[in-house]
């Protein structure tokens, strides 16, 4: 292992999913969003750590509701909204199509639906009421979990589902990924969720897993696999499920 290139491969995960800055020594090359895959929960940390810290802060001169917006907002602008681009896309292409070839084609148009829209309202009020209604350590840790979890989850499918598009932004990270690669991605992505309570993490993975493979399986029926906006759209509904989960964990 290459510590230089390793290195490489984790700002290029950072740099291609969020807006933060990264060493001009990096450079770009589609080939090396490949290697950096394993890294994207690693970026799920950093980005549910930025949420967790301006939640935390906010709290001191904020209500609950207000300083989960807040977080929320930061974790928009430091990603650029990217995954919930995808949820919305999906939601219109699954939701107005019928044909594999109409889901396709309505998934390019960047231009929102009614179906994406009202999609993305509910998702963010989820998100919104269920953070706000934690406690507020367990709030803070939850989104740090949810964040690198969710992300370990969606590219699980770089693994076993095959990327339908013969050209598209996400072609490069579309190779099939190897299961050590994945196995790390998994090492930075799920450790997150067992503390401090490793019986509401248990749930939360066993959900996880159910979910991961009823998506999986509806990606095939509808459209033989997946694109870069179907990872989003998973990553969103990992992420949504992880907050409900542990809101009905703890309220059991």
């Amino acid at each position: 292992m290459n510590p230089l290139a390793e290195l490489r491969y984790f700002f290029t995960a950072l740099g291609y999913f969020t807006r933060l800055p990264v060493p001009r020594w990096v450079g770009y090359e589609p080939h090396y969003l490949q290697g950096a895959a394993r890294y994207f929960p690693l970026v799920g940390v950093l980005v549910g750590g930025v949420g967790a810290l301006v939640y935390l802060a906010a709290l001191r001169f904020f209500p609950a509701g207000m300083a989960v917006l807040l977080s929320m907002a930061a974790t928009l602008f430091v990603t650029g909204a990217f995954h919930e681009d995808g949820l919305a896309d999906c939601i219109d292409a699954f939701g107005g199509a019928y044909s594999r070839e109409d889901v396709l084609r309505i998934m390019q148009d960047s231009r929102i639906g009614a179906f994406g829209a009202i999609a993305l309202m509910i998702a963010l009020a989820l998100k919104w009421q269920t953070l706000a209604a934690l406690p507020p350590l367990r709030a803070a840790w939850l989104m740090v979990a949810a964040h690198a979890a969710s992300r370990a989850c969606a590219i699980s499918y770089l693994v076993t589902l095959d990327y339908v598009r013969a050209e598209g932004k996400a072609k490069p990270v579309a190779q099939r990924m190897t299961r050590t690669a994945f196995a790390c991605a998994l090492l930075f992505g799920l450790p997150w969720l067992f503390w401090p309570d490793w019986r509401g993490g248990c749930l939360i993975a066993g959900v996880l897993c159910a979910l991961r493979v009823l998506l999986g399986r509806y990606f095939v029926r509808r459209i033989g696999g997946y694109t870069g906006d179907c990872l989003g759209f998973a990553q969103q509904i990992f992420e949504l499920a992880i907050y409900l989960t542990g809101f009905a964990w703890m309220s059991s």
